[in-house]
């Protein structure tokens, strides 16, 4: 038996492997408003790709898809704040609160919730008051433009009876993801 010459082998380093968790996705506090963003986003999603296809693929552009486009992303705009709103979801100084005493972090609470109240149930009025006076029709399609700032008035409307709501919950409770941010750290996603 021949042997041949030795030759000796390393021992090989081994790479870990690659283990991706993901995170398991809570659909439990989905509502109807945000199916309708959904609706709304796929729409607009599908008309931005007709007007690309259209003018770069085919070389001739649809003319209603530019003006259509940007009414749909007015229309996911404003029934994204409704979902936020009803979420309690809008950003927020969380820095500030973290320096303050609770009683004042209560008072701030209590605040901010009236001073959204008031915006969004302004700005609802304002909107309906817009809408009423605009008699102009849309310049592609045979529609009248107060229905967009109709949409945006009742989206206000819905974000001022959510900010009720969280109010409500704010007072009957006693706490909430501002002024005991410690409770609420597992609904609060990790930036890192």
């Amino acid at each position: 038996m021949k042997s041949g010459p030795r030759t000796s082998q390393a021992p090989q380093e081994t790479t870990p492997a690659l283990h991706l968790e993901e995170e398991e996705i809570d659909l439990s506090d989905l509502r109807w408003d945000d199916a309708l963003v959904m609706v709304i986003f796929w729409v607009l999603a599908f008309v931005v790709f007709l007007q690309f296809f259209t003018r770069y693929v085919l070389n001739d552009s649809l003319g209603w898809t530019e003006e259509i486009a940007r009414f749909l992303l007015i229309a996911v705009t404003f029934t994204g704040s409704v979902m936020a709103v009803r979420k309690n979801a809008h950003i927020a100084v969380e820095f500030l609160y973290r320096w303050v005493p609770r009683p004042l972090r209560r008072v701030a609470q209590t605040l901010i919730d009236l001073v959204s109240i008031a915006f969004y149930s302004g700005l609802a009025y304002l909107s309906g008051q817009l809408a009423g006076r605009t008699r102009q029709m849309m310049v592609s399609i045979d529609v009248p433009k107060s229905l967009v700032y109709w949409f945006v008035a009742a989206c206000f409307a819905a974000m001022a009876a959510y900010a009720i709501r969280n109010a409500w919950l704010h007072l009957r409770s006693g706490t909430s993801k501002l002024i005991d941010p410690e409770q609420h750290a597992d609904s609060v996603r990790a930036m890192d």
